[in-house]
């Protein structure tokens, strides 16, 4: 039986660990060549390893996604490789200090932007020409309910997030006529390492694995899925749109 992602190539961020190895571990097992970006050798290995187990195939790509410049080699890298690339997935994010924000020292802020927001803007501006060669791309950029909460001390977080969702949005209005889908996703509280440094006192048995929620980002990569501009949330399992506020 063929897979349904079979000979496509999938572009994941921050696929070391968490939810973006799990995203590249359900993608592979769909048949997808994956193209994982992290910034830790070790986890890329052991990812590598797990894809291999499933029959997969993987290129391993130890990149700090704030290396600009080699977020653009890795577009030309892919361009004369594969001349294409399928899916997006960018995962790839940090908590930022929890603090009143009059307490934040510049360089946390700036560290939080250009990892949430300014990376991801380059992913879109190296990757979208490739993107643009397949016949049916898909790109998932993951967010946060603190986004739109404004939740109090996690200021560089839920700023960086906000903004992010705004650049997606644009991103999918001006793709909107094109087979390119560009949608959001968001998870919720997950059995991650982050989430582990922002609530430490929380029971981690309580929430979803990562691999659940990689179940749930699977069917936004398929060739199949039609919406486009929308905030996916895990918990309730709705695809939202975005209304001016009330």
């Amino acid at each position: 039986m063929t897979k349904p992602l079979a000979s496509r190539i999938a572009l994941v961020t921050g696929a070391s660990r968490g939810i973006g190895y799990a995203t590249a571990l359900a993608l592979a097992k769909a048949g997808a060549h994956i193209v994982a970006v992290a910034r830790t050798q070790g986890g890329l290995e052991e990812l590598d390893d797990a894809i291999r187990t499933e029959g997969g195939s993987a290129t391993l790509v130890p990149l700090n996604i704030t290396d600009l410049d080699g977020l653009s080699r890795l577009g030309a890298a892919l361009h004369e490789r594969h001349g294409k690339l399928d899916i997006l997935v960018g995962n790839a994010g940090v908590a930022g200090p929890s603090s009143p924000l009059g307490h934040i020292e510049l360089k946390a802020w700036n560290d939080t932007m250009a990892t949430n927001l300014t990376a991801n803007f380059q992913l879109i501006r190296c990757m979208e020409p490739l993107l643009q060669q397949s016949d049916a791309a898909r790109a998932v950029f993951l967010t946060s309910g603190t986004a739109s909460k404004a939740s109090a001390y996690r200021g560089p977080y839920a700023v960086s997030k906000a903004a992010l969702e705004t650049l997606v949005r644009v991103w999918a209005n001006e793709t909107a006529t094109t087979p390119l889908r560009v949608n959001l996703f968001n998870p919720g509280p997950i059995r991650t390492h982050m989430r582990a440094i922002v609530m430490p006192g929380e029971d981690p048995e309580t929430l979803d694995t990562p691999a659940q929620a990689a179940k749930a980002i699977l069917p936004l990569c398929l060739p199949s899925w039609t919406e486009t501009g929308k905030f996916v949330d895990y918990k309730t399992g709705k695809v939202m749109g975005f209304h001016p506020p009330a």
